[in-house]
């Protein structure tokens, strides 16, 4: 797949400048699978929806409302991006850049990632919100691959603290303001639409896996060598392959999203509070 077209980013970002002219936020979100009715319980300034965004598209997968939306809740306003898209959607990285590149731009300076992924850490229960404290890109490819761009920072980015600590430790911040328990881990991407096999998921807890999902390590990528300071949370909506009692489907990961809503919109309020 070729590297996110230039032609398509700017065009992307001059639709944002015209539609938000005079809006701002130094913050944002990325909802995954079933995680855009966080939104619910905040107000919005103004909202665009994903196709009218050149480059970007309506998510092909259910759970993805596909609207960009500039909310506000307790003073502090953030960019929120209710679905993303998928590399396995077969559209190359252009798709997956256009937020990445729209925060970049707009002097976004803290982004977070959120999806739904099926847990491999035997201590881990489904419900469970897991913080992403570093990934294995096992995608096949990299969306920095191609000729370099000015906007995704240095040639060869160093991804060694690709998920900040500050980001991590606002993260617990908020958490500590509802008493929730986070659970901590390293996130490892696919490149999907399969789910993993039991014998991949064997191979990949011995690699140090403690969720598994098909997101979210790209933008990682993205922002990071962008400047943009990146924390990551998944909700553990199922048990890995093999590890799962029953056959997986996404049925069951929109279903425990729904259940695990309160939890969610609770620590995604403090985190935007926080400031």
């Amino acid at each position: 797949m070729s590297q996110p077209d230039p032609a398509l980013l700017d065009a992307a970002f001059q639709k944002f400048s015209a539609h938000f002219s005079g809006l701002s936020a130094s913050k944002a979100i990325i909802c995954g699978s079933g995680w855009s009715g966080v939104t619910e319980q905040l107000s919005v300034i103004r909202s665009l929806p994903f196709d009218e965004i050149p480059g970007l598209g309506n998510p092909g997968v259910v759970g993805h409302h596909g609207e960009l939306a500039l909310c506000e809740f307790k003073g502090q306003q953030v960019w929120i991006f209710k679905g993303r898209r998928h590399f396995y959607e077969g559209e190359g990285w252009t798709p997956i850049a256009v937020p990445i590149y729209l925060c970049a731009r707009a002097d976004v300076k803290e982004l977070l990632l959120s999806n739904s992924a099926g847990a491999v850490n035997d201590y881990f229960e489904v419900g469970d919100l897991m913080i992403i404290t570093d990934h294995f890109n096992a995608i096949g490819d990299n969306p920095l691959v191609g000729p370099h761009q000015k906007i995704w920072g240095p040639r060869f980015p160093d991804l060694s603290e690709a998920y900040a600590l500050s980001g991590r430790k606002k993260l617990q911040q908020a958490a500590q303001a509802n008493d929730l328990s986070l659970r901590e881990g390293v996130y490892f991407a696919t490149r999907g639409p399969v789910y993993e096999t039991p014998a991949e998921v064997r191979a990949w807890k011995s690699l140090g896996a403690d969720a598994v999902g098909m997101s979210t390590v790209p933008e990682a990528i993205l922002a990071h060598a962008a400047g943009i300071t990146v924390s990551g949370i998944s909700c553990m909506t199922n048990f890995a392959a093999g590890i799962s009692p029953h056959p997986l489907s996404h049925e069951e990961v929109t279903a425990t999203t729904a259940q695990t809503m309160p939890k969610m919109q609770a620590l995604l309020k403090s985190w935007i509070a926080l400031g």
